[in-house]
């Protein structure tokens, strides 16, 4: 046997283990009480805490070898863990610990004809694996809700963010146990293996559902060769849409906001529509603010007459997610256009209209067919923790099983449930 087909061998054999000890996990979590995992979440939460000191320097660690690298800016940010992140973490190990316990709840229960109460009872998915790329504040976001709603998960971090996913994975170990619980629960991937996602995302004896965060090359990968079903986002291609009469102070907060708040999330503004009647009096201004944040600004024929220093857009600027201080701008004639514009090039992630008009925000939400779809208000705020998920395990513009943010919820099924006295079937 050649080196290559050892490695082989040694990673599918890796792999088998860690499915089988999590199927074995997935039943135990599944029996456990609210109480027991709250108890693991708050250990979790404590674990972090005691350890800020590791996770920053295994963090430095990951972030010398990404500028060695020469990762780009945006990737670089959402490698990059702080003292802030490492509170954002924390928080949302408390908000999940104090929702709702999704599992068991019993809904729907009617009585039938013959007797029999038929309803649904809210139960775990099973075993989730999760493969993202560079955040490792991920690690935490996706055991956390896995682990409330009763799935054992197998994380695979991204090989830039190898030192940070270990040093949180220590801390999620460390909570399991001292809540009575066992660390297979959430299993991270100690090796950077890419044959390891191969395995990952074939084996649906071991693994019931696939969740993909991270590049859209990745993502296409996984859902072209996932032999288990999978959850998932390509790109964030996200508009903001200013309306005939719209508010200028409201839309110019927003507007900046929506694309300057932060540049590589996959909720960040790439592309603004704006309303003939409100180009003149709106987009000036609104230049200047993109320039002081240093953002480069693509537009159509219209913008490129009315502010200057605008690089003239192509058909390759509507279909592109930046990820970038860089905006791409078109004026339309009206909602009509707007929601035409955003319906062919939106990738149904997030999309959002500035509008006083109630009845135009009423079209703008049915006709707009994106996951989350908003009036008056930024598109940043497309994050399950904004929604009071307490975390997300990512974002879903698929329209079967779970659509947008995906909390607790998403992450669960429903079964059918009989009680009957003895019935029997005439």
């Amino acid at each position: 046997m050649n080196s290559a087909e050892s490695s082989m061998t040694d990673i599918e054999a890796y792999m088998l283990k860690l499915g089988t000890q999590a199927r074995a996990a997935s039943r135990e979590i599944n029996k456990a009480s609210t109480a027991r995992k709250n108890a693991a979440l708050l250990a979790i939460a404590t674990a972090l805490d005691e350890s800020r000191t590791a996770l920053l320097d295994a963090n430095k660690l990951d972030m010398a070898a990404g500028s060695e690298k020469q990762l780009d800016a945006a990737l670089l940010d959402r490698l990059e863990l702080t003292e802030a992140r490492i509170d954002t973490m924390i928080e949302g190990l408390k908000q999940v610990a104090a929702l709702p316990d999704p599992i068991g709840e019993i809904s729907d229960m009617k009585y039938r004809p013959s007797g029999i109460q038929v309803g649904k009872m809210r139960v775990p998915l099973g075993v989730i694996g999760i493969i993202y790329e560079s955040r490792p504040n991920v690690t935490c976001e996706a055991a956390s809700l896995c682990l409330k709603s009763g799935n054992a998960t197998i994380l695979r971090g991204g090989s830039e963010a190898i030192h940070s996913n270990q040093a949180i994975a220590a801390c999620i170990a460390t909570g399991l146990e001292q809540a009575g619980l066992s660390r297979d629960v959430v299993q991270v991937l100690d090796r950077t293996d890419r044959d390891a996602v191969g395995k990952l995302i074939t084996m649906p004896e071991y693994v019931d559902v696939i969740v993909p965060r991270g590049g859209k090359g990745l993502i296409e990968r996984i859902s072209k060769d996932s032999r288990v079903p999978v959850i998932k986002h390509l790109d964030g291609i996200c508009h903001l849409y200013i309306d005939d009469g719209a508010d200028i102070d409201k839309s110019l907060r927003v507007a900046v906001n929506a694309k300057t708040q932060r540049y590589g999330t996959c909720c960040t503004m790439e592309t603004l529509l704006v309303a003939e009647s409100m180009a003149q009096a709106i987009l000036p201004p609104l230049a200047e603010q993109y320039r002081a944040h240093n953002v480069e600004l693509r537009g159509c024929s219209r913008t490129l007459e009315l502010v200057a220093d605008v690089v003239p857009a192509t058909e390759q600027d509507w279909e592109t997610e930046y990820l970038a201080p860089i905006l791409s701008i078109k004026v339309v004639a009206d909602v009509d256009a707007a929601i035409a514009h955003i319906n062919r090039y939106s990738s149904q992630h997030t999309d959002s209209i500035m509008t006083e008009n109630f009845t135009i925000a009423q079209r703008f939400l049915r006709e707009v067919d994106s996951s989350s779809v908003m009036v008056n208000a930024s598109t940043r705020f497309a994050d399950g923790f904004e929604y009071g998920l307490g975390a997300e395990i990512g974002i879903s513009t698929d329209k079967l099983h779970a659509r947008g943010p995906v909390g607790l919820e998403g992450l669960t099924s429903q079964k059918y449930i009989v009680l009957g006295d003895g019935h029997i079937r005439q």
